[in-house]
């Protein structure tokens, strides 16, 4: 989880749009981020793929009132309300937008084009109908947070007893990584104007624990000599890795959830 999610820089800069905190060109510039292209397609009204500006603009005009973000994986369908149809799209792309007050969800779909040693990314977010239900397994801001303090200890317990400072300069390179990130506040970065401090909290502490996780499902064998060791690694982490989702998903929204982002 080095890399936020498609999802959350669009759910958090169309929140911050919603609430009258950044222009429509600045939140598309914002979620674009690195990409070379976003363009939306499905969209009420449009019988054709639409920027992003003319597709926030439309979902609001639709009486949108927020965006919440699903970060599904196979076995825990974490965002998600259904129907079927969008949550298999979700699951097959890790990640999905969906907007409160009307019964719509985006599902990224990302490819790289041009000629080799030229490539760039494109997006092409799918607007699909979805159930308007309680979405699946996320949790409070105050309880993620709980939940991340435990995770943090559980996954340096991890590296420790896997020796990632032994295994290696890549190994190494991701721990100096980490350092920085947990020195930097990778959650500014992300988040959009109005969110609370406690949402940007919560997501940097999901990026540190993250981080680590990654760290140590990279760090090779690292102390473990056996298939058995290596197995108890990965039952290890997966608990950790959920519960950094779980926060990630509770810390872009805030805004639906509780009506945190400030004007």
């Amino acid at each position: 989880m080095l890399v936020e999610p498609r999802s959350g820089l669009l759910a958090a800069w169309g929140n911050a749009l919603l609430a009258g905190l950044v222009s429509p060109d600045d939140a598309a510039l914002a979620i674009v981020g690195e990409d070379a292209l976003h363009r939306v397609e499905g969209l009420p009204g449009e019988a054709g793929p639409v920027g992003l500006t003319l597709a926030l603009g439309r979902l609001r005009g639709l009486g949108a009132t927020g965006f919440r973000v699903a970060l599904p994986v196979p076995g825990h369908p974490l965002g998600l309300s259904g129907p079927p149809d969008f949550n298999a799209r979700a699951l097959e792309a890790e990640e999905a937008v969906v907007a409160s007050g009307v019964p719509y969800g985006l599902v990224p779909e990302v490819s790289e084009v041009g000629p080799e040693g030229d490539l760039h990314v494109e997006v092409v977010w799918r607007v699909l109908p979805v159930r308007e239900a309680p979405p699946a397994d996320v949790p409070s801001l105050s309880e993620a947070e709980r939940e991340l303090a435990e995770a943090l200890r559980d996954a340096t317990a991890v590296l420790s007893r896997l020796d990632v400072a032994g295994s290696g300069p890549v190994a190494e390179a991701a721990v100096d990584a980490y350092r920085a990130r947990a020195e930097g506040g990778g959650g500014r970065e992300v988040l959009a104007p109005g969110y609370p401090p406690r949402a940007v909290r919560v997501l940097e502490l999901a990026q540190r624990v993250g981080l680590l996780v990654s760290v140590a499902y990279g760090s090779g064998h690292g102390g473990a000599v056996s298939s058995s060791e290596i197995a108890a690694r990965g039952a290890a982490l997966r608990p950790v890795e959920r519960v950094a989702r779980r926060a990630q998903v509770a810390a872009y929204n805030a805004y639906v959830e509780g009506g945190e982002v400030r004007r």
